[in-house]
């Protein structure tokens, strides 16, 4: 890798005003006036009546005629410019949509539908009702239990770990395109789900406290393979649940609780016009990433945990100590925190600088990539100099490294066929990993394009900043119906899209008849589509060769996630061309 780009230093702003100068007019009369003009302007003034404006002397009736004429022109020209002028800014409000502003609002909607707790009014699924409301209600440090927050996917566990870096990702795109979402009608909605998962993140510590020492992990739990009532032998829509749901505690978790503070942190930067509410997540999230940093022997959240490890299970932890840090600096100004994430420790023991492809892929579980982007901007936008351009230096080249190993011309990860890059390692799901690249690679071109630096280097090969788009909307492109399948892999885009998801509201009729555990199995086991479209919802994905089986029992197709869905919402909003403007390089440093 060859570092090869300029970026520019901290951004100046200067205002410079012109100054008001104020003019004095004095009426200057000559003394030398004869005594006959004088009584001949006497004798005038009585015929006429004239209006004294301070610097001149006019009759009234001239006064009168120009107050007509300027009154004719107002209602000939002015009032027709005004409202021409009103409609123009009307229509500016509801620009034009493309395809990915639709899928987008679609993507959202997703969201609603996943909602755990006591639901709003306006929450617009109407085959979903309340549900989870004795959530935690047998945990005595809780007031009120763990209601709320989101279901993860086709199933009705709420796995906060990847609830948490949803949210995050949720918040990222926010502080970064918060202009598109106001273009396009969705900025309110997308700070409604926010919101609704952070409150929710909120119950699971002592978020008022001063320290804490545990954290709640997990609600509900499944055994694969089990033959009694639990959240996968069952099939029920949520509204129905009978079964117990156990709550996971976390007495160790620096991963757990650094994406804990990552999310409240971002968060609180989405919410700084609620000054009260922000102070709060703010105040939070020290608490969090202070438990975070703070235990004794450290081990994943997940270690020796049955009910998460076969679902989320954390490979490290080092990575989410970094993407926690960065957030927590870009919250509070501290440089305490920019101290931490670049101080040799984190980055050597997440091998941050070893350039291994797999910790390139950003994911709920590897948050690396998506850290040092962080990271890199800082140096891009500010460029704070001693003692921490050396680290931030080696991040932004790992950052130049990660899209060059995106890219299919240096074949580092394979293509399907039909071009869907495969960056879990040709696995099944790949859809999530495919978005999340999308929206790091259009935010890295944004930030060239904002610094005006037209590409970089991968090796000795120039590669323009707009290569990068072109990867990430081939890669969106491809999911919402460009590939070989002509499948649109987003349910409600499209004419073409899975009728199979799987997932448990979506596939039983709400008739307000209640299911049983194993009633449902008949609904699992239909090869009737869904009677419920769950608008929105971005599924695994296609195999390696982009052959795709809509099949409800056949998880690794159709099962949709909120941790897909938040990759999908960001790169589309990255991508959308709903705003004529990029990146918001500035609102992350208010």
């Amino acid at each position: 890798m060859l570092s090869r780009n300029q970026w520019g230093g901290a951004l100046e702003i200067h205002d410079e005003s012109p100054e008001n100068e104020e003019l004095d007019r004095d009426l200057l009369f000559s003394n030398e006036l004869s005594s006959t003009m004088f009584l001949a302007a006497q004798n005038q003034m009585r015929k006429e009546r004239y209006v004294d404006l301070g610097c001149i002397v006019c009759k009234l009736r001239f006064v009168r005629t120009i107050f007509l004429f300027s009154l004719v022109c107002f209602v000939v020209v002015g009032i027709p410019i005004i409202v021409y002028k009103s409609l123009v800014r009307h229509n500016q409000a509801s620009p034009p949509r493309d395809e990915y502003a639709i899928a987008l609002q679609k993507a959202l909607v997703f969201f609603n539908a996943q909602r755990s707790g006591r639901l709003p009014k306006n929450n617009g699924i109407p085959w979903r009702g309340n549900s989870g409301l004795q959530d935690g209600a047998t945990l005595s440090d809780v007031r009120g239990g763990l209601v709320g927050g989101y279901y993860d996917g086709g199933n009705n566990i709420k796995f906060h770990f990847p609830m948490a870096f949803s949210m995050t990702l949720l918040s990222w795109s926010v502080i970064e395109y918060s202009h598109k979402y106001k273009a396009i009608g969705e900025y309110n909605h997308v700070r409604e789900i926010i919101k609704w998962g952070i409150d929710y993140l909120l119950l699971t510590f002592n978020s008022s406290a001063s320290t804490i020492n545990k954290i709640y992990s997990q609600v509900g739990a499944a055994k694969v393979g089990s033959t009694s009532p639990d959240d996968h032998f069952c099939w029920q829509r949520p509204e129905d649940m009978e079964y117990l749901r156990p709550v996971q505690i976390a007495s160790v978790a620096p991963d757990l609780a650094s994406e804990m503070a990552a999310a409240l942190a971002a968060a609180s930067i989405v919410f700084q016009e609620e000054p009260k509410y922000s102070k709060k997540l703010i105040h939070a999230a020290k608490i969090a990433y202070k438990f975070a940093i703070g235990s004794g022997q450290q081990t994943a959240y997940s270690v020796e945990n049955d009910a998460s490890v076969p679902f989320y299970n954390s490979s490290g932890f080092w990575d989410e100590l970094i993407w926690g840090a960065a957030w927590m600096y870009y919250a509070t100004g501290k440089y305490s925190y920019l101290s931490l994430a670049t101080s040799p420790t984190l980055p050597n023991n997440a091998n941050a600088f070893s350039q291994i492809p797999y910790l390139s892929v950003f994911s709920w579980d590897n948050k690396l990539p998506g850290a040092e982007l962080l990271l890199a901007r800082l140096r891009i936008v500010l460029n704070p100099g001693y003692p921490y351009e050396e680290m931030l230096r080696a991040y932004h080249k790992t950052v130049d490294f990660n899209m060059c190993s995106l890219l299919q011309m240096f074949k580092i990860f394979k293509y399907s066929k039909g071009g869907l890059i495969q960056l879990n390692r040709r696995k099944p799901q790949p859809l999530p990993y495919a978005v999340n690249a999308a929206f790091l690679a259009t935010l890295y071109a944004d930030y060239m394009n904002d610094s005006n630096i037209p590409g970089w280097y991968c090796g000795a090969s120039y590669i323009s900043a707009l290569t990068l788009r072109k990867f990430a909307a081939s890669q969106v492109k491809y999911i919402l119906g460009a590939n070989p399948m002509n499948m649109s892999y987003v349910v409600g885009y499209g004419q073409n899209f899975p009728s199979h998801v799987h997932h448990r509201g979506a596939s039983i009729p709400s008739n307000q008849r209640h299911v049983s555990c194993t009633g449902g199995w008949k609904w699992r086991d239909a090869k009737t589509p869904n009677p419920h479209i769950i608008t929105g919802a971005m599924v695994g994905g296609p195999n390696q060769m982009d052959q795709f089986v809509d099949k409800r029992q056949n998880y690794n197709f159709t099962e949709p996630t909120i941790a897909g869905n938040a990759g999908l919402v960001a790169a589309l909003v990255a991508l959308t061309s709903s705003s004529d403007r990029g990146s918001d390089m500035n609102s992350i440093l208010n």
